[in-house]
């Protein structure tokens, strides 16, 4: 007996409207929904309005309404009443910004710091934009053309030599080095209590230094026609840009597939010679600026970004070494990461400026700003070594063995397999240290770099300012030019980070 199927059923009118939503687009709802929809909430609303008023407020009113525009001397930043409040004082701002700027670097030859600012701008502008094209070409002029034409206009002075003048050099010195330490340890020897050890094993350092002067002797025969010539800085130009061109192309796959590496090294060196004769290197160059005559925003910017650019590939290698298996390698990776990062970085600056020069040769001298650069790079790099193994470890290990079993190699899996999702993933700590190292390049001034922050404090000491608001006008100025550019770094990351995790968006 087949079931019956149940009546249908049609609705004869229509169902009623709902009502219409609360809006939120008028102020008093958004105030109401956002800011007093519970008594937690408004309790929160009034403790922060109480904040702001007590804070922004006088803040705002010290900044601008109250403060004092222009003026060429204190008298203009002092109340003419006694009972008269008073701002910031500004022109004490505009008379010293190219101090805060440059430092002492000479006059005339700002330009060569205008330039270097221009450069870096009109080639970094180009990088931030993900649609632009030629990226690689971009980032080579930026990453290596640009820190030496950077350092040739900031610095000054000219090049007298290229590969084979540096490397005669080198094994000269190192020659020199060895033979005078083997000889010295074979002289102590002599009356010591341990001579019979100490002798034979400084003849053969000795011995060995010998053998490297030998081996250097062709290369500083050339080196010295060449600088016997006309053209010395030329002829040893071309010889270097000749003899990598070659490796580059054999290396590259030679007669088969080398005319591209070729190619790209020829045009290259085609730069290189462009700007050393634009730049008359070879005749001695701009004229040298010390270093310490850099000071102001030039150095926070040289500090900072040298310190940010080259502390990513060491943190890169330290990161990769703490996880290999070599133990070697392993071993050299923690323990150079657990001392940097034991030591606190004014430690680091100290021991740079004035410990490092007892430890190195006699005659072999290292600027200031170089040793404070070398020294923050390397600690910086330690930190950023562990924000990057953090990255590493989150990649799964089945992205690596599946490379493996695509015939990849161990340098091509990390390349482009899993070192792009470790740096994905750790995009947030990496901008963090960024930003921490930015702020912390105002302790280079207390080994006597003036940074932004030092050339401000010596610039308190100026009578023809001293007025009971200078100092925090100084703090407020200066501060705001941290905050623009750490600001600027924190929210350009965040953009990156959307952009790269495209496949996570909801």
């Amino acid at each position: 007996m087949t079931a019956r199927p149940a009546p249908s059923f049609v609705r004869d009118d229509l169902v009623p409207e709902r009502r219409a939503p609360v809006t939120t687009t008028n102020l008093l709802r958004f105030v109401q929904i956002r800011l007093f929809n519970s008594p937690g909430n408004a309790l929160l609303t009034f403790v922060g309005v109480a904040l702001l008023w007590l804070f922004v407020v006088p803040a705002v009113r010290f900044l601008f309404i109250d403060a004092a525009w222009e003026g060429q001397d204190r008298t203009s930043c002092l109340a003419a009443d006694a009972g008269q409040s008073i701002g910031a004082c500004w022109p004490f701002v505009q008379a010293k910004i190219t101090q805060f700027i440059y430092g002492f670097y000479p006059e005339p030859e700002r330009w060569r710091v205008n330039l270097t600012f221009l450069l870096a701008a009109v080639l970094l502008l180009p990088l931030l934009i993900p649609r632009l094209p030629a990226k690689r070409l971009n980032a080579g002029l930026f990453f290596v053309a640009f820190p030496v034409t950077a350092f040739f206009l900031l610095h000054g002075g000219g090049i007298t030599g290229f590969g084979v003048s540096w490397s005669a050099g080198l094994l000269s010195s190192l020659a020199d080095s060895v033979g005078d330490a083997g000889r010295q340890l074979a002289a102590s020897g002599e009356a010591g209590e341990f001579g019979t050890i100490l002798r034979p094993v400084g003849g053969a350092i000795a011995s060995i230094g010998d053998v490297v002067n030998v081996l250097a002797s062709p290369l500083m025969s050339l080196r010295d026609r060449l600088q016997g010539s006309g053209q010395p800085v030329w002829y040893d130009f071309g010889l270097t840009a000749a003899f990598i061109s070659l490796l580059l192309f054999f290396f590259s796959g030679g007669f088969r597939a080398g005319w591209g590496a070729l190619l790209t090294s020829l045009t290259a060196f085609a730069g290189m010679g462009l700007i050393i004769a634009v730049m008359p290197l070879d005749r001695g160059g701009l004229p040298v600026v010390d270093t310490r005559l850099w000071g102001g925003l030039l150095v926070t910017l040289v500090v900072s970004v040298t310190g940010i650019v080259s502390s990513i590939p060491i943190g890169i290698a330290l990161a990769l070494g703490r996880r290999s298996t070599l133990p070697l390698i392993r071993v050299f990776s923690i323990a150079f990461i657990e001392f940097w990062r034991g030591v606190p970085l004014i430690t680091v600056l100290f021991f740079a400026t004035y410990m490092l020069p007892l430890f190195l040769p006699g005659n072999f001298t290292v600027d200031g700003l170089v040793r404070v650069l070398i020294g923050i790079a390397l600690f910086a790099g330690a930190y950023n070594a562990e924000v990057i193994r953090g990255g590493l470890a989150a990649v799964p290990g089945g992205q690596a063995e599946a490379a493996h079993a695509l015939g990849l190699s161990y340098w091509k899996t990390t390349g482009l397999i899993v070192m792009p999702q470790a740096v994905r993933h750790v995009i947030p700590g990496l901008v963090n240290s960024f930003i921490a190292l930015f702020k912390d390049t105002s302790l280079v001034s207390i080994v006597a770099l003036f940074d932004l922050l030092g050339i401000l404090r010596a610039s308190f000491a100026d009578p023809t300012w001293a007025t009971p608001t200078t100092l925090f006008t100084g703090f407020a100025f200066t501060g705001l030019i941290y905050f623009a550019f750490c600001f600027s770094i924190s929210r350009y990351s965040l953009f990156v980070e959307h952009r790269l995790n495209a496949h996570r968006r909801t």
